[in-house]
């Protein structure tokens, strides 16, 4: 082993990827008993909060890569949980809005997904938590 390459519990990609396996572990099973991947969720959500928008912008702002956002979009309109239309200011791009039955989805499965978060929330302590997002939304504004 070598003296200068950090333990994986020090490690900040491990830590932050068996933190997002402790939060998302519950919400999983929500998700999978709802029909739709944590990804289609998200895309959802977005949709959901900052309304109709293009494919690229929807993209960073659920995390995912435009390829597979094409696949996702796809699924989500196969479920009648989006729909796309054509740009009234470009033709050539596409506007996705979240449907009556993609909010329902939310509607319906909100309150359980938040009980699973605030569960962690709870245990982990209200300040912390607080702290936690804190920093995690700081280094995400770093500049690259």
């Amino acid at each position: 082993m070598t003296d200068d390459i950090p333990l994986t519990s020090r490690s900040l990609p491990i830590a932050l990827l068996r933190a997002r396996e402790k939060l998302m572990g519950p919400i999983r099973q929500i998700l999978a008993d709802a029909g739709v991947t944590e990804q289609q969720w998200r895309v959802l959500r977005v949709l959901d909060e900052e309304g109709p928008q293009e494919p690229t912008r929807i993209a960073n702002r659920a995390c995912l890569l435009l390829p597979s956002l094409t696949r996702i979009l796809q699924k989500l309109e196969e479920k009648s949980l989006i729909a796309r239309r054509p740009d009234p200011r470009d033709g050539r791009r596409q506007i996705v809005e979240i449907t009556r039955e993609g909010l329902q989805i939310i509607k319906d499965n909100l309150p359980a997904s938040l009980e699973a978060t605030e569960s962690i929330r709870s245990r982990f302590g209200a300040d912390k938590h607080e702290k936690l997002l804190d920093l995690l939304n700081e280094l995400h504004e770093l500049d690259d």
